[in-house]
């Protein structure tokens, strides 16, 4: 059996056809995609593997006239191969905790969606360099939220007042109260030993973020020439390191990890600082201090540097890692932590702690920073979008826009997720609601604007909703039409129809976001004002108010306090179902793929980036099966799967890349990709994607709410890439082919439509001609030296 892998990995001495199929964002066993209870896994791991029927494991070396079918008679089509990725996003529950790093994949996000301007270099490294400020900005949000949480909240005010230590007996022992006191009621002590909390949260997300690139992001692609900077549209999927961000991520997480070390002494030694710099405070305490301040200055401009000083290098495999750098920031922050929680922990007479910690200058200047980058962001991507050439049909998502608007809605959740968490434990340590001081102001006022933004969100989806009625009546006397069934059944022509008008949701995407942006900007502006000009919650603020306005400013505070307590609760469930529940997982599995599709390129903690390793995996595997074999080789790809195959396309030479067919169906490449990021998967990449391959053809359904049209225009395979719209349902009624009624199938089971085998073997017919004579097998490329840890 070994052998016979060995000979179905590396191809035999006869020309064969080979069907390389890729699934979507469900997933799929290999049994379903082969249509067969026995395969084999010829090459790959338990995290995504390339699998074959038990029967076709050596169909190549059968090849020929006489290579056979799994039912023992002439082989008439290709080999089919499974290539199952699922398990690089998919697994236990736990995974369902990656969620709470959501803003750290949106800001993500917003590096790739930058306009396709590829003449404006400096342009372009400007973007990638406020977004990644931004993401920074994000660090250090969670990790202050963190220190609000334990140091301000819990060591300082709750454990500093009697009435609220005792209602918490877990805080006893830090309380001043208790008799005799204790060696941790002082409250440098308290803040030193509360730390440890945001320390530890900050070296968590160092660890996941170490581990999973190691697991999911460390494998080299294949090593590839440099193409010309003109080829293949301008489009950096096709170079060497685009999917070897190693370097990068390296930086960034020793970057952002000192950030978030730095925050926390920060923190700390604000507090002790602030009752040393007092009148008659002592003078050598007086002193360390401002040493370390100034020391965490120097620290906070050596990590703003650093952030800025690199971007991504993909013009080439960098195996290099700045190894001093990437120890020693890290470790120099956490120096000045332990520094900092040993001056704060030395005895300090008469120091008691009243009122709050000073947080609210911290998170306001963290807002009002933010602010400026998005809106630094949107000046830079309209000047790119201004200068960009590659969208003639306007179909670029908000002209250009697109990622600083969702560059606001990270900063927007981390904002939000700040202001109700901390409201939240607030209002549970302070049971009888006067005992404490509160959150910073700040964020009692982000908290409270959550129910007009959802206000907002109720009135866009009132909205959709009637559009969706009113296309849904529309597209009824389409139905008819098409099927030509007179009056036929109404609620089957009804039910059809909605799933046309329901499918045409996912284009109404980017006025979602739009009016999510904005409203979320204008709130955030409002509270940043509110909570400067007034100095005090929305509550107090509207004491003199009418009692109407009063009564909205409680009742938004409430509320936001209640909702994001909720909302986390659902944030959590529907992540362990998606990733546990297929059918949960195909409905919001798409949104989650798109961000992990993406290298890690803003945030060195968000989600790891699957595509790191199953371009690779694809890349080599059509690589080497064209190079021994020297056959026919269509790569067909559903959904997610589509994305991952043209991005492997992209990475292969152009001799290789000419023996390659392209069969795409449940696409979301022009749809989404090409909308939300025209840099990458603009109109200009995608023709020349088209001209290099042998072949393109998609399939789309009207039903599809993921997949589209193409929208590219060709010679070889016709006027255009795009099949006419297939027939959903297949029929409209009972038939002699279909006695019981068709489903409407949408996303799903593109293989059910004759349409589908008529197009793979008309792929296959065009690549018959190129086909090139027999010859010895070559040697085969040298796998690459493994990763470093």
């Amino acid at each position: 059996m070994e052998r016979a892998q060995e000979r179905a990995l590396t191809g035999g001495e006869a020309t064969a056809a080979l069907e390389l199929l890729v699934h979507g964002v469900g997933g799929a066993t290999p049994e379903k995609m082969l249509n067969d209870p026995r395969t084999v896994r010829i090459t790959g791991d338990d995290t995504a593997a390339v699998f074959r029927r038990a029967a076709d494991v050596d169909a190549d070396h059968r090849g020929g006239q006489g290579a056979v079918s799994a039912t023992g008679g002439p082989r008439d089509r290709p080999v089919p191969e499974a290539y199952v990725w699922c398990n690089l996003t998919s697994g236990n529950g736990t995974r369902a905790l990656w969620l709470l790093l959501l803003p750290f994949m949106v800001v993500n996000l917003a590096h790739w969606m930058r306009p396709a301007a590829p003449a404006r270099t400096r342009t372009v490294r400007c973007y990638g360099l406020l977004v990644r400020l931004a993401g920074l900005s994000l660090t250090v949000l969670l990790v202050a939220a963190a220190c609000e949480v334990a140091l301000d909240l819990t060591a300082w005010q709750c454990a500093g007042t009697a009435a609220c230590a005792e209602r918490h007996t877990w805080l006893g022992f830090l309380s001043p109260s208790v008799r005799d006191g204790g060696w941790w009621t002082l409250p440098g002590r308290r803040l030193a030993l509360a730390a440890l909390v945001p320390a530890a949260l900050t070296g968590l997300l160092w660890y996941l973020s170490h581990r999973t690139w190691r697991a999911y992001e460390s494998q080299e692609p294949l090593n590839a020439r440099p193409e010309p900077e003109d080829a293949l549209g301008h489009t950096a999927l096709g170079r060497p390191g685009f999917w070897y961000g190693r370097r990068l991520v390296a930086r960034l997480r020793a970057a952002h990890t000192a950030a978030g070390l730095l925050t926390v002494a920060a923190a700390v030694g604000a507090a002790a600082a602030r009752h040393d710099a007092r009148p008659g405070g002592p003078a050598l305490l007086d002193i360390l201090g401002r040493l370390l301040e100034t020391a965490l200055a120097t620290g906070a401009l050596a990590t703003v540097w650093v952030v800025c000083r690199r971007g991504r290098s993909e013009h080439r495999l960098d195996r290099r890692l700045d190894a001093h750098l990437v120890r020693r920031l890290p470790l120099a922050a956490l120096t000045l932590l332990v520094l900092t929680l040993v001056y704060a922990g030395w005895e300090r007479p008469g120091w008691t702690s009243s009122g709050r910690l000073p947080g609210d200058l911290t998170f306001g200047g963290i807002a009002l920073a933010q602010g400026v980058l998005v809106i630094s962001l949107a000046v830079v991507a309209a000047a790119l979008h201004r200068g960009s050439t590659g969208d003639p049909g306007g179909r670029t998502a908000l002209r250009g826009l697109g990622g600083p608007a969702v560059a606001t809605l990270a900063c927007a959740l981390g904002g939000v997720m700040s202001g109700g968490v901390s409201q939240r434990v607030s209002d549970w340590l302070d049971g009888t609601g006067a005992s404490l001081a509160g959150p910073p102001v700040l964020l009692t006022w982000q908290a409270s604007v959550i129910p007009a933004l959802l206000l907002v969100q109720l009135a866009l989806g009132a909205l959709l909703g009637r559009r969706v009625w009113l296309l849904t009546r529309a597209e009824q006397a389409a139905v008819a039409r098409e099927y030509d069934t007179g009056p036929g059944d109404p609620a089957r022509t009804r039910r059809i129809a909605r799933a046309r008008a329901m499918a045409t949701l996912t284009d109404q995407g980017p006025l979602l976001v739009a009016v999510t942006a904005a409203t979320t900007l204008l709130l955030g502006a409002g509270a940043l004002v509110g909570a400067f000009s007034t100095g005090t919650t929305p509550q107090r603020a509207a004491v003199s108010a009418h009692p109407l306005v009063r009564g909205a400013a409680e009742t938004g505070q409430a509320l936001g306090s209640w909702l994001i307590g909720l909302g986390f609760l659902l944030f959590v469930t529907w992540g362990r179902r998606a990733y546990k529940d297929a059918s949960a997982r195909r409905t919001i599995g798409i949104l989650w793929d798109v961000g992990t599709f993406w290298p890690r390129a803003a945030h060195p903690f968000a989600p790891p980036c699957y595509a790191e390793r199953a371009v690779p995996d694809l890349t080599w595997r059509m690589a080497t099966w064209t190079r021994a074999t020297g056959g026919r080789l269509v790569i067909s790809g559903h959904s997610q799967g589509s994305v991952l195959a043209a991005a492997a396309a992209w990475q292969l030479q152009p001799a290789d890349r000419r023996r390659v067919a392209l069969l795409t169906y449940g696409s979301p490449i022009e749809r989404l990709y090409g909308r939300w990021f025209p840099a990458h998967f603009g109109p200009a990449a995608l023709t020349a994607l088209h001209e290099e391959i042998a072949c393109w053809r998609n399939l789309h359904r009207l039903t599809d709410p993921i997949g589209g049209p193409v929208r590219l225009s060709g010679d070889d395979c016709g006027p255009q890439v795009d099949h006419p719209p297939l027939a959903d349902p297949l029929a409209y009624g009972r038939t002699a082919r279909h006695p019981l009624p068709a489903p409407v199938l949408g996303h799903s089971d593109y293989q059910a439509d004759p349409a589908f085998a008529q197009e793979r073997e008309r792929l296959l017919g065009r690549l018959r001609p190129e086909m090139p004579p027999q010859r010895p097998r070559p040697e085969e490329p040298q796998a690459p030296a493994a990763a470093e840890a």
